[in-house]
């Protein structure tokens, strides 16, 4: 089909042939105009980019899209690429994206149905709602009967996700891994995530104005522009002075900090590509397989879990929207689950 996503403006946009490439490119115009994050932007335009795929090898019009169309796109998504108009298929094959993909894909598909139905374009949603409840609900009673709590973050999903305990790196990992690190903007990197808890985009979003060299710690805009101070340790900053000092060019104009630092794009702002191909790179050569971003991410706050910092202050400095979400850092190993039944036991005696 020849359907891609590039880069319009500052904003993403999707180029190419297909049933949904008008209707979607007016929805990510919305969401820019709302002052949805580029990021959310760029992602929500990959996942319509698939259902768009899916359409146009099924042969179906934007406008026909049923409750049914929708499921078969959730099944089509789950084969592997190379299975696709073949009978016979390895194995090994792929068996497509995890349940947490599935599921931002079709919230994002939801959402372009929503801005359809919103714009007249069609009288009702097809994406099917989730089921919150096998069963009846009991009536709420009380002066704030009428007041609805906030949504579980576990219900409402299309496609079952099991909840996961965050995966942390174990320190022998990480150590190699930065060993095989060339330059000094690419230790500043790792070290953000690993002693900050920073996520892939906020380090790439993350500008020199943000720094504060003295009290050692940044200014780290998160997801829905919230904003939160995050000290980090010295480790980071001797390393990310060396990068200021010796790599980045001089006389930049460019306000993110990590950018560029050969070839023809040499002084912009790096891209989530160009960060993927740095792990990419040395996990090969290093052999530390377990090295990712967001793991380097969970070590964080994984270790000052088990350290004993109040979880509001780990929530604080995770960036988290949930206190849920952050009391999933709080891993009891067998030895202590143990030890603590056997003081109650003694306890009760």
């Amino acid at each position: 089909m020849g359907v891609r996503v590039v880069g319009v403006g500052g904003g993403h946009r999707l180029v190419g042939e297909g049933p949904v490439i008008e209707t979607a490119n007016r929805w990510l115009a919305h969401l820019e105009s709302r002052n949805f994050a580029a990021a959310t932007v760029r992602g929500y335009a990959f996942d319509v980019m698939n259902f768009g795929r899916f359409l146009d090898e099924r042969s179906i019009v934007l406008g026909d899209v049923g409750a049914q169309d929708v499921f078969d796109w959730v099944e089509w998504q789950g084969r592997p690429s190379a299975a696709r108009g073949r009978q016979v298929v390895s194995l090994t094959a792929r068996r497509g994206p995890a349940a947490a993909t599935l599921n931002r894909r079709i919230a994002a598909v939801r959402g372009l149905f929503e801005f359809l139905v919103m714009t007249g374009g069609r009288d009702t949603n097809p994406v099917p709602s989730p089921r919150r409840s096998s069963g009846l609900r009991r009536a709420r009673s009380g002066l704030l009967g009428h007041v609805q709590g906030r949504r579980s973050t576990q219900g409402g999903r299309l496609v079952r996700q099991d909840r996961r305990l965050p995966e942390s790196v174990p320190a022998d990992d990480v150590e190699v891994f930065l060993a095989d690190l060339g330059t000094r903007r690419d230790r500043s990197i790792v070290l953000l995530m690993l002693l900050g808890g920073l996520r892939v985009s906020e380090v790439r979003s993350l500008r020199l104005a943000d720094i504060d060299m003295g009290m050692r710690q940044v200014l780290v805009t998160g997801k829905g522009a919230k904003q939160r101070l995050v000290p980090v340790e010295r480790t980071f900053f001797a390393e990310l002075s060396g990068y200021l000092r010796h790599e980045r060019p001089k006389g930049l104009s460019t306000p993110e900090c990590f950018v560029v630092l050969r070839g023809p794009t040499t002084g912009r702002a790096m891209t989530e590509a160009g960060m993927r191909r740095i792990f990419r790179t040395h996990r090969s050569r290093s052999g530390a397989t377990r090295v990712r971003p967001h793991r380097l991410r969970h070590t964080f706050g994984t270790e000052l879990a088990q350290a004993g910092i109040d979880l509001l202050v780990l929530r604080d400095l995770m960036g988290h929207a949930h206190a849920e979400t952050t009391a999933g850092y709080i891993h009891l190993s067998d030895e202590t689950v143990a030890s603590e039944w056997a003081r109650a036991k003694e306890a009760m005696r």
